[in-house]
């Protein structure tokens, strides 16, 4: 038995644990707070990842726009240097940068004497240089792969005036014309740095034919300033060119008007018969290679004349600053170019490693560079440099150094470029320390148990006042009489709870008027049926005899009894939304006129005056003249019944903003502004007494209402107590009607 016992409690106890769980599963306050810990947690990962992500992409981004920015920099300078002798002048460029990057630029030598700055004087420079603006050795990392280190600019003597410009632009822009409708070929006219035209082919070359007939081979010829700044070149290039046994001349390049270079090769020497030409080879060839190593051990290749980049030292001191060059007698001396000696400086052979003999150079003559094309397409960044990779080291290097040193004066010197913001250096995703991921998990924590306290708080303070509701309406069926339930704040459940409270008082209300119209009800029937009972009574069992009189009483009683009759069921159609209206066209001062006719006799019982007062012009109305009638009976009924003797009931119908006015005022007693609200309500009457002198069933001025708005028109009453009371019924106008057609 007690093991039996003890099975049912524990079942019993699951069973309520079940309940419990159940309900707290699909409580308001369970779902709340479960959506609410979701919620939380799911906005609190969200809001980390996007942060992250975001500070990602905007470090991202920002490296992008500050890489673009120090690229535009570079190479605005870059320009300015190409086309200036020097840096007077950059203090507005550096100022125009300055304002569109947003950053801070300064220019200095290459001892960091300051050339210009963007900010204010006596701001301490960056530690480190951005680059070296040199174009004459353009870094290559700040330029395309295979670009000339020797910018495209800079163009010096080759620089066309104006009037071989214009010559050149005429034969450029007729012979790309030429191509186009002649031959079909896609040709554009346009420009080099040196004020050269050029015609770039989109769709490949064209045959020499083809470019002969459009005489675009005028454009092949240098003109008199290229041909005078090409012998200088040639000069220079000679004076390199010869100890090593090379002819190398300078030409112009008509498709990108930069100078570039041929090799003319030397003819090998004849070996004699009897050797002494081998001799003579090998003396020459030990001339030769001492010259040339010489020329090695004193100069810098072309790469090395100007350094690719210029970097502080690790302690960021002027004191030891990059080597960069300058213009001037300094640059020479410090970097001469091949073929060139020093001033004052004697050339020594070394006793070991001679240079090769130099009949073995015959690279360039075993393969001659060739000429271009006429009509190739054009490369003007990478024409110069293939040119120049077929060529000897040793030519290359002639021509580079010889070209720079005609260049030199016409380009500003070297300068270091400091930028005022860190070099931007490639920032990866953000990745948490344990500590970090230890904080952000305590915050993440933190928050989550806060919102949980919250909610549930919320959720409770939610659930009070719900259940004060359920226990209300609980005892409303109940019929515990109409509860009310405390309201403790203005949101959505105060909102409600004031909703409540008003269909609970407007369902007390109701109940009281239901049952003061059961009781009104039940004491105007009794007297007319007690009344007309009595007499034919009397007349069955022959006590009295149906006189005159007597008859037209119990007919009055039985209209009495038909005219409560009539209003009760009038009301509930009217209000069922039922009642059959037959709308027509009226002038709304016959009806007041047929209205008021229908009550003279009652008014004059009264000793009451009643009067109409309509105006001269139509009011018309669409309205149901049956129904119309009853409203104006009613309203002229109850003013003579609260009019006293020797008083005035007067009816009104006029126009007023497109609605059909009529007034029933009366000098009557009033009504009291209390009871105003009430005055349409059924079964209500001011005088409460079972011996009030008015009668009336209380049906009348509710019935007026609810025919009104059938009517889509609104009633309104107003009253000053002791000055009698005015009702006012607003009716709209017909529409008019659309005229007739006509055949």
């Amino acid at each position: 038995m007690g093991r039996r016992r003890e099975g049912a409690r524990r079942r019993g106890a699951a069973r309520r644990g079940s309940r419990v769980r159940g309900a707290l599963r699909h409580s308001l306050l369970g779902r709340l707070l479960t959506t609410s810990v979701v919620v939380a947690v799911c906005s609190i990962t969200a809001t980390a990842w996007l942060a992250v992500q975001g500070t990602s992409e905007s470090i991202s981004v920002q490296q992008g726009q500050t890489l673009t920015a120090d690229t535009r920099i570079h190479d605005e300078l870059i320009a300015y240097a190409a086309t200036h002798p020097e840096w007077r002048g950059v203090d507005a460029v550096l100022a125009g940068l300055a304002e569109d990057t947003g950053r801070r630029i300064a220019l200095t030598t290459e001892n960091r004497r300051l050339i210009a700055d963007s900010a204010a004087g006596g701001t301490p420079l960056p530690t480190r240089t951005a680059s070296v603006v040199d174009p004459l050795a353009v870094d290559l990392t700040l330029a395309a792969e295979d670009a000339d280190r020797i910018d495209p600019r800079a163009v010096g003597p080759f620089a066309l005036p104006r009037g071989e410009r214009e010559r050149l632009a005429h034969t450029a822009e007729s012979g790309a014309e030429c191509l186009r409708t002649r031959f079909g070929t896609a040709a554009e006219a346009g420009t080099a740095p040196s004020g050269r035209p050029v015609v770039t082919l989109s769709e490949g070359p064209v045959t020499e034919p083809e470019w002969v007939a459009c005489e675009l081979d005028g454009l092949e010829e240098p003109t008199d300033t290229e041909r005078g700044a090409l012998a200088d070149l040639n000069r220079l290039i000679e004076a390199c060119a010869a100890p090593h046994g090379l002819e190398v001349r300078a030409r112009m390049d008509s498709a990108t008007g930069v100078p570039t270079a041929a090799v003319e090769p030397t003819p090998p020497p004849e070996v004699g018969a009897d050797g002494d030409g081998g001799g003579e080879g090998d003396g020459g060839g030990g001339d030769g290679g001492g010259e040339g190593d010489a020329e090695g051990g004193g100069s810098a290749t072309a790469d090395e004349a100007r350094p690719p980049e210029a970097e502080a030292p690790a302690g960021g001191t002027p004191s030891d600053p990059p080597v960069a060059p300058s213009s001037g007698p300094e640059a020479v001396e410090e970097y001469p170019w091949p073929g060139a000696d020093a001033p004052g400086a004697s050339v020594e052979e070394p006793a070991t490693q001679p240079e090769p003999p130099a009949a073995v150079v015959e690279t360039p003559a075993a393969e001659p560079v060739p000429e271009p094309v006429p009509g190739a397409p054009v490369d003007p960044e990478a024409a110069p440099h293939d040119a120049a990779a077929q060529l000897d080291p040793r030519a290359a290097d002639c021509l580079d150094s010889a070209r720079r040193r005609q260049l030199d004066p016409y380009t500003a010197p070297a300068a270091l470029l400091f930028i005022g913001d860190p070099e931007p250096q490639a920032v990866g995703g953000l990745e948490l320390s344990r500590e970090g991921l230890l904080r952000v998990s305590g915050v993440v924590l933190l928050v989550l148990l806060l919102t949980v306290g919250v909610s549930a708080g919320a959720a409770a303070r939610l659930v009070r006042p719900v259940r004060d509701l359920t226990e209300a309406v609980r005892r409303m069926r109940a019929g515990e009489g109409s509860p009310r339930v405390p309201v403790r704040d203005s949101g959505e459940i105060g909102r409600l709870a004031e909703a409540f409270n008003e269909m609970s008082a407007h369902l007390e209300r109701l109940e009281g008027q239901r049952r003061a119209m059961v009781s009104d009800v039940s004491h105007e029937l009794r007297t007319p049926l007690a009344n007309l009972r009595g007499w034919l009574e009397a007349a069955q069992d022959g006590v009295a005899e149906l006189e005159p009189a007597r008859t037209a009483l119990l007919v009055e009683q039985t209209m009495l009894l038909q005219r409560i009759i009539d209003d009760l069921q009038d009301l509930a159609l009217a209000e069922a939304g039922k009642l059959t209206l037959v709308p027509e066209p009226l002038d709304a001062r016959d009806l007041v006129e047929q209205a008021v006719d229908g009550h003279r006799m009652a008014a004059a019982s009264a000793r009451v005056e009643l009067v109409a007062r309509t105006a001269d012009e139509e009011v018309p109305v669409a309205a149901d003249r049956v129904r119309m009638l009853q409203v104006l009976g009613n309203l002229l009924g109850n003013a003579v019944r609260h009019t006293p003797a020797g008083g005035r009931v007067t009816v009104r119908a006029h126009a007023e903003d497109g609605a059909a006015v009529i007034e029933v005022a009366d000098t009557g007693d009033g009504i009291s502004p209390a009871h105003l609200p009430n005055v349409f309500d059924r079964f209500w009457r001011a005088d409460k007494s079972r011996s009030r002198q008015t009668g009336g069933s209380g049906l009348g001025l509710a019935i007026v209402r609810n025919l009104v708005e059938l009517h889509g028109g609104t009633v309104t009453a107003a009253s000053t107590p002791g000055e009698g009371a005015v009702f006012t019924l607003r009716l709209p106008r017909p529409e008019p009607e659309p005229p007739a057609a006509t055949d």
